[in-house]
């Protein structure tokens, strides 16, 4: 039994050590900020989209002289720079 625990530990240990030379090789790559510019468009253009969807789905449900589009597509697009700021923050931290 103490004989597995330090295999164990040596794997975790080698494990780590190759996520953090895979991170650091990942972040020197153009390839890597050309997949986070587009990521990003992602993250912002989606919810925007999502908020039009839901303007016509609200549009055909209750008709008005209101027209909820300008709103809920800056609410969409708002939502999706506060999701992509938070991620692109997470991803520039120094794990």
């Amino acid at each position: 039994m103490t004989d597995e625990k330090p295999n164990e530990a040596k794997i975790i240990s080698r494990k780590a050590e190759r996520m953090t030379e895979a991170r650091k090789h990942r972040r020197q790559s153009a390839w890597y900020g050309l997949g986070m510019f587009g990521l990003v468009g992602w993250a912002v253009a989606v919810p925007g989209v999502a908020g039009v969807a839901l303007r016509a789905w609200i549009d055909r449900r209750w008709p008005g002289e209101t027209s909820w589009t300008l709103v809920l597509l800056l609410a969409g697009v708002a939502l999706g720079c506060l999701n992509a700021w938070y991620w692109v923050q997470r991803e520039g931290r120094d794990d």
